[in-house]
């Protein structure tokens, strides 16, 4: 069936279009060129007016793992508080801060996002991290591993191993829990904080392994570089939400020593002590940091208003922060010996001096790093606020008049502590696709999507241009998710199915042998049942497998 979609105006910063009136074509859910055999087209839509982009991506999101499941069960009343009725084309469900995984797959499609990427895979617990994820229709999916206070790894590094075993074990992993790329959270704080201590600075050892963040952070992100993967380590720094934190943030950026990283959620590390409350904006200070280290990317991690739930591997920051939660409730636990969990309900309030500062800070760093191709929009669902106030988000870069009078509600004195008023910046069009599109497929290494050149899959999103950036980025006219039309009008009409992406690095596979008798000694789990076979992920007719290649290869 060959589709043509007519005279939409097209934003594809991979392709070097910027507002360009063109034509599309689709052919076998890919992007085709314009047929010249005079073969007719089967099914045309007008898009003369509209605006045509590629299916976004949202490339750091919590949407699968047990801390989700923890986090629907703490706040059953947040839960309940949204539900889906059941149509002919979807099954009911609810949920506003964690929605049920259908849910958050329409809610997804409905705002014009074709896939989503979860940043902490536990890698002892994927299986059920892909079992979820693969229980969401239409969106595309992938993990990134998590690593960093794996009791095996610290081992490895007390022991002194060379590059080349951690490199071997690294890959092992990623092979074993399905993931395409490597995240870190704390580094080592996780696994420090079941030995008593309640901080880990950058350069401050793990009493009982006697290495530092900064030592794991090197050897992660030399492997990652080594093994080829296209995705930089993705690093949850060090002393999240405290602060003075900035200094720490600017000393990780220079201690990975050139090397790739990917910092995630900057602005909960992006704080200084400054002023009458001690709390300050370092938004400045990390975003010239990055203007000028190329190899540094971040995400935001925007906060914004309302109620939510943080939901994180870093146990020793939610046991700090377990006090402030709203409402009052929480969970802090252990995960074997790979890593933890902490699930605090939280609710960010514009009156508050703190979270109001936050939000600021947040939209100061999307407005000062110069390179829309190196900074990408997430609220580090469900932590700064849910996946569905992306649209709020956008109109927030995009419309200062709008941002400017949000800023005149919120606690006064935290408007004395921010420059937001007086930074003109306004994303356009092509700056917002290349961050929620052409940039998150290139820093994940997806090869054909998020661009609407031939070849590619189409995966396109159609909004009719408002001069309320929310009300348009809320309600696109058409999504198509591998050729298909998904949604109509802001509503889901079909349900499909999307792939999981992955890579497969090479290894030793000598590693194992030490690896069977580490599991026999100290997990309760088998080797064999930790490692997921490929046929698992495509079990049940729910979606495909992607192995894409790595850095260099063919």
């Amino acid at each position: 069936m060959l589709i043509k979609l007519t005279g939409g105006t097209v934003y594809d910063p991979a392709s070097g279009i910027d507002g360009q009136q063109q034509d599309i074509y689709i052919q076998d859910g890919r992007i085709v060129d314009a047929p010249t055999d005079g073969k007719p087209v089967d099914q045309e839509y007008d898009l003369r007016g509209k605006v045509v982009m590629s299916g976004a991506i949202d490339m750091h999101t919590h949407i699968g793992g047990g801390k989700g499941n923890i986090a629907r069960t703490l706040l059953p009343e947040d839960h309940r508080m949204d539900p889906v009725a059941r149509t002919s084309v979807t099954r009911s469900g609810n949920g506003h801060a964690m929605p049920s995984t259908y849910v958050a797959g329409y809610r997804y499609a409905e705002m014009g996002y074709t896939a989503g990427f979860e940043p902490a895979v536990l890698p002892i617990n994927a299986r059920q991290a892909h079992m979820e994820m693969g229980d969401m229709p239409i969106l595309d999916k992938g993990g990134y591993v998590l690593m960093g206070s794996d009791d095996y790894l610290l081992r490895m590094m007390t022991a002194k191993k060379d590059q080349k075993a951690i490199n071997d074990y690294v890959a092992w992993t990623l092979n074993a829990a399905k993931g395409i790329g490597i995240k870190v959270v704390n580094a080592g704080g996780i696994n420090a904080f079941k030995f008593n201590q309640r901080k880990l600075d950058l350069d401050e050892q793990n009493v009982h392994y006697e290495v530092t963040p900064r030592q794991i952070l090197q050897t992660l992100a030399r492997a990652v570089k080594e093994i080829g993967l296209t995705h930089p380590l993705h690093v949850h720094g060090c002393n999240l939400g405290v602060p003075g934190n900035v200094d720490t943030t600017l000393n990780t950026i220079q201690g990975v020593e050139g090397l790739p990283m990917h910092l995630t959620h900057i602005q909960f590390h992006s704080y200084g002590t400054e002023g009458d409350f001690k709390f300050s904006s370092g938004a400045a200070q990390i975003a010239e940091a990055i203007n000028k280290t190329p190899n540094i990317t971040a995400d935001v991690g925007q906060i914004l208003f309302g109620q939510t739930v943080t939901a994180s591997g870093d146990n020793m920051r939610q046991h700090a922060n377990h006090k402030y939660a709203s409402p009052n409730k929480w969970v802090c636990m252990d995960i074997e010996c790979d890593a933890g969990c902490g699930v605090v309900p939280f609710k960010y309030k514009d009156q508050n001096f703190v979270n109001a500062l936050q939000w600021a800070i947040g939209l100061e760093i999307f407005l000062l790093v110069d390179d829309p191709w190196r900074i990408f929009l997430t609220t580090d669902h469900p932590n700064g606020a849910p996946f569905t106030s992306y649209p709020h988000l956008i109109r927030l870069l995009m419309d200062r008049s709008f941002r400017n009078d949000m800023l005149a509600t919120i606690h006064p004195e935290a408007q004395k502590m921010t420059t937001l008023a007086s930074i003109e910046r306004e994303y356009t069009f092509n700056e917002i696709a290349i961050m929620t599109r052409a940039g998150a497929a290139r820093i994940i290494g997806l090869k054909d999507r998020g661009a609407l050149a031939p070849g590619n899959w189409a995966d396109i999103t159609v909004y009719t241009e408002n001069a309320d950036r929310q009300a348009m980025f809320t309600k696109p006219d058409f999504v198509f998710k591998d050729g298909e039309l998904v949604v109509k009008d802001g509503e889901v009409v079909k349900v499909t199915w999307g792939t999981t992406h992955i890579v497969k690095p090479d290894y030793d596979l000598s590693v194992e042998k030490d690896l069977q008798a580490y599991f026999d000694k100290y997990l309760t789990m088998k080797l064999g049942n930790f490692k997921i076979s490929d046929d698992e992920i495509t079990e049940d007719g729910r979606g495909s497998l992607t192995t894409h290649p790595l850095r260099g290869a063919a």
